[in-house]
């Protein structure tokens, strides 16, 4: 240390003497005249540059000496805390350094204990940021998956999300309308819509439901519409959430329940009331002769057997719709079923004087049915041929096989009234009855719903029917043909 000190003195001391040198030749040396160099310009100046060096040379001999007196208050210092010495520990000395000590490590505590709470908020910031961000992409996935339409605005009626189903409903991209306002992107076809978003808003209701009809691929649906106002920490609404649920074919299914009680009921009641009746007549008498009371009789028991017939096919029909009918299939030639049933038709043709044939049984014709089942089919269609056939008209039931397809085709050709074509769409509904033939005969409505369900729901065929008015029906249906057995060589 003291080499280094001696080394700054002697270069404060050479860089003092140099100024003063310069000072003083500088005063004794004008310069030569023709070459007018830098010493001869100077003289012209008089004292003012010697003065200036010799200024110079104090000023740097003053620095020099601050210099070093700093120098060496700093050595000491740094001499005397790295040295283990008694007076270091002296209550005096104690006394000065404790505070500035404890000072100095209750600061450096503090900004240690704020730094690591700094990092810790920093980190649960972090973490928060990461689950918001979860929660938004859960959000966001929850509301793809829905299969009702979803619309989620903010306060400006701006769309921030929507699903697919939403896209469809109301034409518009769902991926790219972000921030869109949402009276352009449905446009004023479902204006009803915005309208009903707006005023749910206006209200601050939780949430808010209303029945509305909407345009859907061309055609009107019901759509159930809830919509739900979003709140801010400060129970502001900052926006709202529209779930569109399309509950067409449940009001359709609804109005088919209701329809289906009613004409239940009507049905129901038509031969209950001639039962009522004619028992009461009996009752009071009013049947003086034995062919009266024969007569009374055979209405009871008329209306009794529709009554039963009328129950039987609700429940099978019933049965055959939710799964609960109990099935029992077998290999049966068509055929024999149909010869069968013929014969306990004929005397119901007969009466009407109607003429009632077939024709010579198929090489193969089995199929795998419930026999029971497709009796009542065949026994359904030909009463119904027989029905709206006015007398001395005729009846023809065909059977075909199909080998190509492995089908077999059964079909019931009348001479009736025939069928207006805007109505054979509708004949296998339940309950439906044309309305041009209502007056030909008495009818429930079910017997051919009920040829549809066994054929269709329960052995997997098809049901068929063509029709001119004035000129006769052709009713029937289609079924697999069972698989043949190989034959067994003895």
């Amino acid at each position: 240390m003291n080499s280094g000190r001696s080394l700054y003195v002697a270069a404060t001391v050479v860089a003092a003497v140099g100024l003063f040198a310069a000072a003083l030749a500088v005063w004794q040396n004008p310069g030569s005249e023709e070459g007018l160099g830098l010493a001869g310009y100077m003289q012209r100046l008089g004292v003012v540059m010697p003065a200036c060096y010799a200024i110079g040379a104090v000023g740097v001999i003053w620095l020099g000496w601050r210099s070093l007196r700093l120098a060496g208050g700093i050595t000491s210092i740094a001499t005397w805390l790295r040295a283990d010495r008694p007076e270091r520990t002296s209550p005096d000395c104690n006394t000065a350094v404790n505070p500035l000590v404890d000072a100095i490590s209750a600061a450096f505590e503090r900004c240690t204990n704020r730094t690591a709470e700094l990092e810790k908020q920093l980190q649960d910031a972090h973490i928060q940021i990461q689950l918001s961000q979860r929660r938004e992409k859960n959000a966001e996935a929850i509301i793809y998956s829905i299969r009702d339409a979803v619309i989620v605005v903010d306060e400006f009626d701006r769309l921030l999300t929507a699903n697919e189903a939403a896209g469809r409903l109301f034409g518009f991209d769902f991926r790219v309308s972000q921030r869109k306002a949402l009276s352009e992107l449905i446009g004023a076809d479902h204006s009803e819509f915005v309208d009903f978003l707006t005023s749910s808003k206006k209200s601050k209701g939780r949430a808010t439901r209303r029945e509305m009809e909407l345009s859907k691929d061309g055609s009107l649906k019901t759509f159930d519409c809830v919509v739900s106002c979003v709140f801010d920490q400060r129970e502001q609404i900052c926006g709202a959430a529209a779930v569109l649920r399309d509950i067409t074919r449940e009001k359709e299914v609804s109005q088919m329940k209701n329809d289906f009680v009613s004409h239940v009921s009507h049905e129901l009641k038509t031969p209950l009331a001639s039962i009522t009746a004619y028992s009461e007549m009996l009752a009071d008498g009013e049947a003086d002769d034995e062919e009266t009371r024969k007569e009374f009789y055979s209405v009871i028991q008329n209306q009794a057997k529709r009554l039963n017939r009328l129950i039987e096919d609700i429940l099978n029909t019933s049965r055959i719709e939710s799964g609960l009918i109990k099935v029992s299939k077998e290999p049966a030639s068509l055929a024999m079923l149909i010869e069968e049933q013929m014969q306990m038709i004929r005397s119901y043709a007969e009466d009407k004087n109607i003429k009632v044939s077939g024709q010579k049984p198929i090489v193969f014709d089995q199929v795998r049915v419930d026999k029971d089942m497709i009796s009542q089919v065949i026994v359904n269609l030909l009463s119904n041929a027989i029905k709206y056939t006015p007398a001395g008209g005729s009846v023809r039931i065909e059977t075909e096989v199909d080998e190509t397809a492995h089908l077999a085709r059964v079909s019931v050709i009348d001479t009736g009234v025939g069928i207006p074509e805007d109505e054979l769409d509708r004949v296998f509904e339940k309950f439906y009855r044309v309305q041009a033939n209502n007056k030909q005969a008495k009818g429930t409505g079910l017997g051919l719903n009920l040829v549809k369900q066994i054929v269709e729901k329960v052995h997997n065929g098809r049901v068929f029917v063509t029709s001119k008015v004035g000129q006769g029906s052709t009713f029937g249906f289609e079924l697999p043909l069972a698989t043949p057995e190989p034959a067994v060589t003895v």
